[in-house]
């Protein structure tokens, strides 16, 4: 008898994991674009990466907020093909920011490492 409510135990667990795992997660907050970039969540915090050839914007967003980005930083590295680039970006206004010649295009991927109040996050992005 123990044994039966043993495999009973493991397939309830098992359950309901695969329904959790199924159920979609919103967290009470839109993922979608608001700059006409990529958006990735990372922590509780949406990142939308704009990148343009002369430009790459990051925006942050807490809970669908704008974040106070006045005192952090961000490195981005862009790899295009067999290119490799990175982009320091600086406050700017509500966003992080660098200004520039960048090789972006539809497939290239983006890695960036932000850095708020002393603490880093990473976030990745493919663009469209």
């Amino acid at each position: 008898m123990k044994t039966h409510a043993f495999v009973a135990a493991i397939a309830l667990s098992f359950a309901g994991a695969a329904i959790a795992a199924g159920e979609k997660h919103d967290h009470a907050h839109e993922h979608q674009s608001m700059h006409g970039g990529v958006v990735v969540e990372v922590r509780d915090m949406d990142y939308e990466l704009v990148a343009k050839p002369d430009s790459i914007d990051l925006h942050l967003r807490d809970h669908g907020k704008p974040a106070d980005v006045s005192q952090a930083s961000a490195k981005v590295t862009l790899l295009t093909g067999k290119e490799k680039q990175e982009v320091e970006l600086k406050p700017a206004g509500d966003k992080l920011q660098a200004t520039g010649s960048f090789k972006v295009g539809p497939g290239t991927k983006a890695v960036a490492v932000v850095t708020i109040k002393g603490k880093p996050s990473t976030a990745r992005f493919t663009l469209k």
